[in-house]
């Protein structure tokens, strides 16, 4: 029985449209339902059947303003075992709804459900949900749009409108079956067929021109476009023909405002940005574009997925269909002097209303070196396709990550740990050598279900430095359950001797995802205020499934408001 002072919103399986009554105060709690279901969609001129929620691809918008309840009832009418993961949510004390599969809840398995219950705490801005478990969330994912407090207003000027704009990648081929037989034969994953906006692909593509998203907008008006990049391998340059955008906030934390011509997101991160529209009606409509910054050896998709900007025109003629379409300048695939350029402007608001709580003391100090790396061949009378009839891995400070069978949240919990995790995971690399260099004459990595534990309130600095040992890459790192602070990153080793000097501590952007530089190295530092077992790991997707991932245990604080609640009773069973 729900009490009528709540708002409620289910959604039922024949809603294709997702409309969300916002409630009159603020700290209520918004009930959803998600039915997990497979879905027959053409794109590229083929049809394909896809596992979606509701019958909707992208999924339904999450909206809700901070400090309320969010209550998701997930369930699985799809072959597959599913976890939904709600990215950049922190999750203070609700370590049983972050939803990583195998870290913090067995997957649902076919014909059960789970609840995710979780308050937003402190946060407001652009964030996203995507399912968490092999590749799924290539069609499982979602926007969750957070809005301040009632009465409360955004430190830059109010929008006409505000609208999601989120990237996607697709196959023509089934996505699990292309992971599935790429693990088994040691190779790269075949790549993807398009990039989407919107879930479409675009004009750019053959026989897509119907499946291009439109924004229709006015003259002299400001939209708040909240871009999301929900691609599985992939960061991506976005850029509007004839339009400047002024960035406002990343991963849900209001930046100081900057202008460009140009985004850079990774995949796991989220960018709101301000478009002020011409004052006039331009005689042209105008190409949206996103297409991939890559920087590994490896190949990648190098197509270009496009929407249109128009102007809307209250006296319609048939001559403004006619009108020219203006295509943006997006940099190089390779641009990696304006990625550093774009990811050195972004900076945390830090005023009163917004500090940047950056850690000033330092309680643990950790190096962790992010890679690809080698495991033997497995296969039986057959040759692996890595190097050397090797097969393709990837480790942080030369662990390739084992997913457990069981759950480690519950493991942890109740004190099981045995057989499902060690506790040994090397704070810094088992031996020193240039990582930016040439590599290494031994390339395998070690694998295991190592976790770091830290205590309650610890804070943490750490410095993930990529390696060159098959290639030197940019590799998107998102860390659940925390925010942290990008204190600097440089090109070649670090320097613990000299780098420190130059990190900034008065306003360094607030983040869930960043990108560790081809090459290059980043520091971060976050507090451990929020126990639990915290999944971090690279958002390429492919990395990922090669083991580039851990995770930390964060132990209970001394108070009551400190320690890790128990499990709901429909926590999924393995």
């Amino acid at each position: 029985m729900i009490s009528h002072n709540l708002c409620f919103f289910v959604m039922t399986i024949l809603s294709l449209s997702f409309q969300l009554a916002l409630c009159k105060h603020s700290g209520i709690t918004r009930h959803y339902k998600f039915d997990i279901k497979m879905k027959s969609v053409t794109r590229l001129c083929q049809t394909k059947s896809i596992v979606t929620v509701n019958g909707q691809f992208p999924g339904p918008t999450i909206t809700a303003r901070e400090g309320d309840r969010v209550v998701v009832k997930v369930i699985n009418h799809v072959q597959y075992n599913v976890s939904i993961h709600w990215h950049g949510v922190r999750q203070l004390r609700s370590g049983w709804a972050d939803g990583p599969a195998y870290i913090t809840q067995c997957p649902i398995q076919t014909g059960q459900s789970y609840v995710y219950n979780f308050t937003i705490i402190g946060q407001r801005g652009t964030l996203f949900w995507h399912a968490h478990i092999s590749w799924l969330r290539v069609t499982l994912y979602g926007p969750i749009i957070i809005l301040p407090k009632r009465e409360v207003l955004y430190p830059f000027p109010q929008p006409y409108k505000e609208i999601p704009i989120i990237f996607g990648e697709w196959w023509k081929a089934d996505t699990e079956t292309i992971i599935n037989q790429a693990l088994q034969t040691g190779g790269a994953p075949n790549i993807s067929d398009a990039y989407t906006i919107n879930g479409l692909p675009g004009p750019s593509y053959n026989c897509s021109a119907k499946d291009t998203f439109k924004l229709k907008v006015k003259p002299g008006k400001t939209y708040l476009l909240r871009l999301i990049n929900a691609a599985l391998n992939d960061e991506l340059f976005f850029s509007i023909a004839n339009h400047n955008l002024t960035v406002v906030e990343a991963d849900a934390v209001y930046t100081k405002p900057f202008n460009t011509n140009t985004i850079l997101i990774t995949p796991g991160q989220t960018t709101n940005v301000l478009l002020k529209t011409k004052n006039h009606h331009p005689n042209a409509t105008f190409l949206m574009a996103a297409r991939p910054y890559a920087t590994g050896p490896a190949t990648f998709d190098n197509t270009t997925t496009t929407s249109i900007l128009e102007y809307h025109h209250p006296n319609k003629t048939n001559q403004v269909t006619k009108l020219p379409l203006l295509r943006p300048s997006l940099p190089k695939f390779n641009d990696t002097t304006f990625a550093t350029k774009f990811i050195k402007k972004l900076r945390s608001l830090a005023n009163s209303k917004f500090p940047a709580k950056v850690p000033l003391k330092v309680d643990r100090r950790l190096f962790f070196t992010v890679g690809l790396g080698l495991n033997p061949c497995t296969n039986v009378n057959q040759t692996c396709q890595g190097p050397n009839n090797t097969m393709l891995a990837a480790a942080v400070n030369n662990v390739s990550f084992i997913m457990p069978n069981t759950a480690m949240l519950q493991a942890h919990f109740f004190n099981q740990s045995k057989g499902v995790y060690t506790t040994d995971f090397p704070t810094n690399p088992p031996f020193k050598f240039n990582y930016t260099g040439n590599p290494p004459n031994n390339s395998k990595v070690v694998n295991g279900t190592k976790v770091v534990v830290l205590p309650f309130n610890t804070s943490v600095e750490l410095v993930m430095q990529d390696t060159s040992i098959i290639g030197a890459e940019s590799h998107p790192l998102h860390l659940h359950g925390f925010n942290f602070f990008v204190l600097g990153q440089g090109f070649g080793n670090f320097n613990p001797n000299k780098d420190p000097a130059k990190f900034n501590l008065v306003d360094p952007v607030e983040r869930n995802t960043v990108g560790v530089p081809s090459g290059g190295w980043v520091a971060i530092r976050f507090l451990t205020d929020n126990p639990g077992v915290w999944f971090m790991h690279c958002h390429l997707e492919v990395h990922t499934s090669w083991g580039l991932k851990m995770a930390w245990i964060v132990m209970d604080g001394k108070l009551k408001n400190q320690k890790l609640p128990p499990p709901p009773k429909d926590l999924p069973k393995c």
